[in-house]
Parts: C-alpha cells; sequence; structure tokens
C-alpha cells in the first residue's frame, strides 16, 4: 500500500509512522510537510522521517499533482492544528483546514485514490455542558476558527461523490502523550509539564470543563483502522469520535491525577476563573462498535508516566516552557520574527 502522509513532521506523524511499519507490511510511506517545525525534536535517537520511504517539503496549499499518482491512501494531518494558532491566523487557518484539505480530497478522488483519511477533531462540539455525552448524530456547536475549519471540511467530504474511495474523518479526542515532536500546547502534556518543571499545577479555568483524551499511539491505530475497514459494513463516507468513554476528564481531575504521579507536586486551581466555554463529553460507542479491533489501549496513569519519562530524559526543566517552541504558536512566531515565514505561513 502506498500511503501519502501529510503534516508527518509534527506531533502525531513521528508516532504513526512505525506503527504504520508495524501493522501494513508492504507500506510505502510519503511523507509531505511543510518542515513548521521539523526542527522542534524532543528526546529523539534518530530523525523520524527515516522512516519514511520519500518524504517532500512543500505546503499543503500547492501539493503537486505528480505525489499523487499511484498512491493508494491519504492520511491528511496536516492543519493550523490548535485555537491559539487558528485565532493568531485565522484566514490562514481556512486556507491550509478547510480549503486545502477540500482541494486535497478531490485530486485524491481524481487520482482513484482509494482511502482518504482526515484528522479531523470532538472540538466541534464546543460547549457541550448539559445533558449526554455527544453522539455523531448531536447537533455541533464550533467555538472557534480550528473548530470550524474541522466542520467545514467534514461537510465539504460528506458531499462529494466519492466514486469508490472510502473517506473517514476521524474525530480525534484531545491529542496527549509522548512523542518526539513533543507538544506541550496540550492540557495534560502541558500539566506533566508544570508538575516535573515547577512541581505545581496551575489550572487556568475553574477545573470543571469537560475533556475527552486520547493517547497519540491510540490515534494511529485509529487511522490503522481508517485505512483498512470494510465500507460494506458502515459506509464509504463516515464520520466518528474517535477514543474511549473512560477517557472523559474535567480538567481537574487531569491535574490531581498528574499531581499524584509527581510526587511533590500542588494543584492550583483559579476558583473566581470565568467559565470556559470549551467542554464536552463525547460519546464513544460508534466507534467500539466500528472498531472492537482499534479501541484505545493506553491508560490515563500509563500515557503520564511515559510523559514523565521521557521529559525526564530530556533533561526537560523549562518553568517558562509556555514561551518555547513546545507551544506550536510560539514557534510560527519566531519563524515571523527572524523572518522566514511571512504572516500568511510561506517561506520567505
Amino acid at each position: 500500500m502506498k500511503i501519502l502522509v501529510t503534516g508527518n513532521m509534527g506531533y502525531i506523524g513521528p508516532v504513526l509512522i512505525p506503527i504504520l511499519r508495524k501493522y501494513i507490511d508492504d507500506a510505502y510511506i510519503i511523507g509531505y510537510d511543510s518542515g513548521f517545525f521539523a526542527h522542534c525534536l524532543t528526546a529523539a535517537r534518530m530523525f523520524p522521517e527515516a522512516l519514511v520511504d520519500c518524504q517532500y517539503f512543500g505546503d499543503v496549499r500547492s501539493i503537486p499533482d505528480h505525489i499523487l499518482k499511484g498512491v493508494d491512501a491519504v492520511v491528511h494531518l496536516a492543519a493550523v492544528s490548535n485555537d491559539p494558532m487558528g485565532n493568531k491566523f485565522e484566514n490562514v487557518t481556512s486556507a491550509i483546514n478547510y480549503e486545502s484539505s477540500v482541494n486535497l480530497a478531490i485530486k485524491a478522488l481524481a487520482h482513484k485514490v482509494d482511502r482518504f483519511v482526515f484528522a479531523s477533531s470532538c472540538s466541534m462540539y464546543g460547549f457541550a455542558e448539559g445533558g449526554p455525552p455527544r453522539k455523531e448524530t448531536d447537533a455541533l456547536n464550533p467555538l472557534s476558527v480550528y473548530a470550524r475549519s474541522k466542520v467545514a471540511t467534514e461537510q465539504a467530504l460528506a458531499s462529494m461523490d466519492t466514486g469508490g474511495t472510502t473517506i473517514t474523518s476521524l474525530r480525534f479526542s484531545t491529542a496527549c502523550g509522548m512523542s518526539t515532536r513533543l507538544r506541550l500546547d496540550l492540557v495534560l502534556n502541558d500539566f506533566v509539564a508544570c508538575a516535573i518543571a515547577a512541581k505545581e499545577i496551575t489550572v487556568l479555568s475553574d477545573g470543571k470543563p469537560w475533556r475527552p483524551l486520547i493517547d497519540v499511539k491510540d490515534m494511529a491505530r485509529a487511522i490503522i483502522w481508517a485505512l483498512t475497514r470494510d465500507p460494506n459494513e458502515t459506509s464509504h463516507y463516515l464520520a466518528v469520535n474517535v477514543g474511549a468513554d473512560e477517557w472523559n476528564y474535567q480538567v481537574c481531575d487531569l491535574a490531581n491525577a498528574v499531581a499524584a504521579a509527581v510526587p511533590g507536586t500542588t494543584v492550583g486551581i483559579n476558583a473566581n476563573a470565568p467559565p470556559d466555554k470549551r467542554s464536552y463529553r463525547v460519546d464513544f460507542s460508534l466507534y467500539k462498535q466500528v472498531a472492537p479491533n482499534h479501541q484505545p489501549q493506553v491508560k490515563l496513569d500509563q500515557t503520564i508516566d511515559e510523559l514523565r519519562i521521557g521529559m525526564e530524559h530530556m533533561g526537560f526543566n523549562d518553568s517558562n516552557f509556555r514561551s518555547s517552541q513546545y507551544m506550536r504558536l510560539k514557534a510560527l512566531e519566531r519563524h515571523i520574527v527572524e523572518h522566514r515565514l511571512n504572516d500568511h505561513l510561506y517561506w520567505i
């Protein structure tokens, strides 16, 4: 299987590629990435992209047609990947996350690609405080540019004549876990970094918002399922929440779990903070039904422990990490300040 992975040099790619190698015997893997975060290596014993068969550097807004020649599957990870970046680069987020995703899907269909896997997000449920956990059939309430871009892309994919191509929109829970390009702008990863660097976790909200989480290794397992699922058992287009019911946590519970795993850590919660508008529990029963052999396997304590060990191996002790390249927005801003990127996120 010839697989094109866009955005493979981010947080998920270095974890995904070895798992593709393990579970898809005949995988020929092509990477396509802008290289924005290629330098953000953490605890890497080797260059992660040594495991791909071919690496292209380019902007996802203009992928050349020839790269799709002979490709059997596209795993589309490339995106402006969180709310702070989306808010800072609103028009760019729409262009990269929505317009380029739709254009890539159209090209994939034209090249008769068999599988198209889109990395979507449960953040599209937005504020869903009352009622039961949200299912795929429930109303969406995207509260950010990032979330709206995922909704718009899903709507476009669902309306396409697939022509036999199997399209899967994986609505991922909030990512967490260790990677050789670690991100610390993710809630659990942030808390572990706070515990290790300062022995103090400061929760900026009142701690009550709900978040569904998923370890990055389990995200990779879901992608394997999407690449191999039988469309006759469901449909050629499917949007599905990816995670596990037991991974729905309140933010305060995550902070306390990390503090328990890193002795001497205190937790401070801002009881007077205004309510966080992003709060949602998610129902994963459909994913359990359609992907019984690819269910999440990593537990919360295991993810915390792997993050702790990984950061200690890095010699991590930066209490000011929220101003560092571990925050993807800060990495982009540094490229701009040092005149490597322009304000539209094109290399100069």
